[in-house]
This record gives C-alpha cells, structure tokens and sequence, in this order.
C-alpha cells in the first residue's frame, strides 16, 4: 500500500509522533493506522523506559483553581531542559495534570508512595470482608490482589485513568508525553485543597 503524506499526518496529529517515525510505522502495518499507533505506542514506552533514569530539575509549578473557588490544586511536574519546560505541549500538560487532581482527588503520586501501615490496613480490611463474604482462604487472597489493584487506581495519581479519557492512565499519558519531547518527564508533588475539608 503507498503511504501518503497525508496518512502520515494524520497518524502524526494523533500519535505527536515524527515525521520519520511515523512514515516507517504506517510503512512495516501496510498502511493500518491502529496497527500504526500501536507500534508508535510500543516505541514510545521504550524510549519512555530509556529516559526514566535522567535526572529532571527544570519544569513548572502549575495552579489550578476549580470554577467557584472551592477546588485548588498546586502540581510540580518535571523535565530535563527549560527548553521543554516552556513549550506549550509541556504546559498544557501541567494544566491537564492539575485539572485531573481536582476532579479525581488521588492522595499520592505512585505507588511506592503509600505508606506501608495504610497499605497492610487496607489489605486486611479487604481480606476481612473477603472472608466475611464467606470467600475460601485461598480466593480471599487473590480477591485482596484484585481489590488493592482498584486501590490504586483511586488513590495513587500515575495508576488513575484519566479524566477526560478513561481508556488511558495518567501514567501512560506521562510516557506519551516523554516520547514526544524526547525528555524524562515526572510528577515530583502535588497539593489539593478543597474549601471547608477537615484537617
């Protein structure tokens, strides 16, 4: 099948992928734009994967205030260089990401970040009302695995789906935004206030 600029630039509106990178995914699918995104996904969580142990010291400090003022969020995100630190992409994600923690209310950026006490609290609360469910011993542990996993993803802000497109974490959006930089992208912190919450 040929491959027409314009099917490149299609596949590069969706994906932020080059213009090379795209042009050869679309050419080794035969032209299947879905097989094409996959191969340009599958890359891009490689690259992202490369990039992780780079030292991120430049980025933002975003703000965001939910419409009424009843809703804060205070996000550091980082990057490599104030080169991307200050390009629009780069800052439209720190909005996004801000957006996201008002709406969706995680308490820790990753995983490793739960404390290990809340972690075994939480694990014997579920595999409490497993049994109490009247579960056998050897289900209950794997109904536990199962229930930690929707833990996390209420909980811990990389592991939520995001937003305003469930079918991807944030964690993913995160890796899609490394490989279209080309930089180390991480969440470093996060504060969210919400008017009249306890202390």
């Amino acid at each position: 099948m040929k491959i027409t600029a314009a099917m490149v630039k299609e596949l590069r509106t969706a994906t932020g992928a080059g213009v090379l990178d795209a042009k050869k995914a679309l050419e080794s699918s035969d032209g299947d734009f879905e097989k094409a995104s996959d191969i340009l996904r599958e890359k891009g969580a490689a690259r992202a994967a490369k990039r992780s142990g780079r030292e991120v010291t430049e980025g933002v400090i975003e703000t965001y205030a939910h419409p009424g003022n009843r809703v804060g969020v205070m996000l550091e995100l980082n990057c490599e260089t104030d080169f991307v630190a200050r390009n629009e992409q780069f800052l439209q994600l720190a909005h996004d990401l801000a957006l996201h923690i008002a709406a969706m209310s995680p308490q820790y950026v990753r995983i490793e970040d739960v404390p290990a006490e809340e972690l075994d609290r939480e694990m014997s609360v579920l595999r409490a009302q497993a049994l109490a469910e009247g579960k056998p011993e050897k289900i209950a542990d794997k109904i536990v695995a199962g229930r930690i996993r929707k833990f996390y993803e209420e909980f811990c802000l990389l592991e939520q789906p995001y937003v305003r497109d469930d079918k991807v974490t944030i964690g993913q959006l995160i890796t899609n935004a490394i490989s279209t930089t080309g930089e180390n992208i991480r969440i470093r912190r996060f504060v969210r206030y919400e008017l009249g919450e306890a202390l």
